[in-house]
């Protein structure tokens, strides 16, 4: 936490010296912070601040604030470079991070970085490249340290001080056969403890069972949750040993998991840049404006459908907007729950039907109880028993739809393949809104008319 607030800290001093055009104290500030944390402070200041302070970063530095950065403001800063200037800057680079970031560069330009690789490197990167970058062939890191299960651990110690270091976050050698098929794991600790005459076979661990290549990446981070796994081990159709995953890379997955689902949630883009073109964001809006106003325009025609009622009874266009508000409310709870156990894999077939009986009884309960609390305020408000009777029984009936429709929207979705974060709340708004109007103005034009 005390690192945290120390690096908020910085971060604005770097504002107020960039304001008052202290470029040298600016410089020294950019060059103490991480790449992450320069990749916020980029994506934190408009265009002309954010091209200044690029020019401060060091181009060994480059690369890995790239990778961190959202998409839109990557492509910017990538556009202002220059071919040797992204070659450069992709030098040293993880081949995980490295496979991120040329994802997203011109043809031409991955061309030129990959040949400026040597032969090895490019085999590997491309070994990374040939899998979605959503799995975890395209989440993990290829550079990996092996050894064969019959040598002993005297032998694997020496092995490591004639390689003289060993990859970022290691915690674990993997043991394979000749065929580089995964046999298990050699731990450091272990090996540091145990005697050292003791074959690789006598202390490796059997229990640590490897990913496959093309498990999703929220499969990846469910196993690495469920496991506690710091780092494991990624194989092929084959079961050979092709790379590894580490913990950091599951965090970036969990981050990345977070803001789509807030972003989804408003019809948004996680990669948007916050200081886009007015035209850019506003294009980028309207599509679900444009759809929620569809929406909109299909719940007007249903109160249209009972225009002779409302003109009638007056009392009725005051209390209108109350039943769908109630509805959407509680159909958004049962949406997020409902999203969010999509997304831990918590639904099957095997419960479904009991967590749909439970979503409406619980939206029947709601129901009950403030159908009651809002018949009986009626009454006192408008002095009229008929109309408290008509605006609780829509309440009751709208709020059960609406528990049912944040159980079946998102499965629905999920089933033709939409996003449900991201379609949801537009889907069950017209729902409820729907409903609503239609429960409400219905039950008034039979009980009041």
């Amino acid at each position: 936490m005390e690192h945290r607030e120390q690096t908020q800290n910085t971060l604005e001093l770097l504002r107020e010296t960039l304001g008052s055009g202290g470029l040298r104290s600016a410089r020294m500030l950019v060059r103490s912070l991480y790449p992450a944390e320069l990749a916020r402070l980029l994506e934190s200041v408009p265009p002309a601040e954010r091209a200044l302070i690029w020019e401060m970063v060091e181009p060994e530095d480059e690369g890995e604030v790239l990778v961190e950065l959202a998409e839109q403001v990557r492509d910017s800063l990538i556009r202002g470079m220059k071919a040797d200037q992204l070659i450069a800057a992709t030098e040293g680079m993880e081949l995980d991070d490295l496979a991120d970031l040329l994802a997203d560069l011109p043809e031409a330009l991955t061309r030129e970085v990959m040949r400026s690789m040597d032969h090895q490197d490019r085999e590997r990167l491309n070994q990374v490249l040939s899998y979605d970058e959503d799995t975890a062939g395209g989440l993990m890191n290829v550079d990996i340290v092996t050894v064969r299960p019959d040598v002993t651990l005297e032998v694997v110690l020496r092995f490591l001080r004639a390689r003289g270091e060993i990859p970022d976050g290691t915690d674990t050698i993997y043991v394979v056969n000749r065929n580089n098929e995964y046999l298990g794991s050699l731990y450091l600790s272990r090996l540091l403890t145990e005697d050292s005459q003791l074959a690789v076979d006598q202390v490796m661990s059997s229990a640590t069972l490897p990913i496959p290549a093309h498990t999703s990446a929220s499969e990846v981070v469910w196993e690495f949750e469920n496991r506690d796994l710091l780092s494991a081990p990624v194989v092929d159709e084959d079961y050979r040993l092709v790379g590894r995953i580490t913990v950091d890379d599951i965090v970036d997955v969990i981050r990345e998991e977070a803001e789509h689902s807030l972003m989804s949630a408003a019809g948004l883009d996680e990669e948007h840049d916050m200081f886009a073109p007015v035209v850019t964001s506003a294009r980028r809006r309207a599509v679900w404006l444009g759809i929620n106003l569809g929406t909109a325009f299909l719940a007007a025609s249903v109160v249209d459908l009972f225009q002779a009622t409302v003109d009638k009874i007056v009392l009725l266009a005051v209390l209108m907007p109350v039943v769908p508000s109630m509805g959407g409310v509680a159909g958004s709870q049962s949406l997020t729950i409902i999203t969010r156990a999509i997304a831990l894999g918590q639904i099957d077939k095997t419960n479904a039907r009991s967590i749909f009986r439970k979503e409406v009884l619980v939206g029947l309960l709601n129901g009950l109880v403030w159908a009651s609390v809002v018949a009986i305020f009626t009454y006192f408000w408008f002095n009229n028993w008929q109309i408290g009777v008509v605006i609780a029984g829509a309440m009751l009936i709208n709020l059960c739809l609406a528990a049912a429709a944040g159980f079946t929207v998102p499965l629905l979705l999920k089933r033709i393949k939409i996003d449900p974060a991201l379609a949801g709340g537009v889907v069950l708004m017209a729902i409820t809104d729907v409903a609503g109007y239609m429960s409400f103005l219905g039950l008034g034009t039979l009980l009041l008319l």
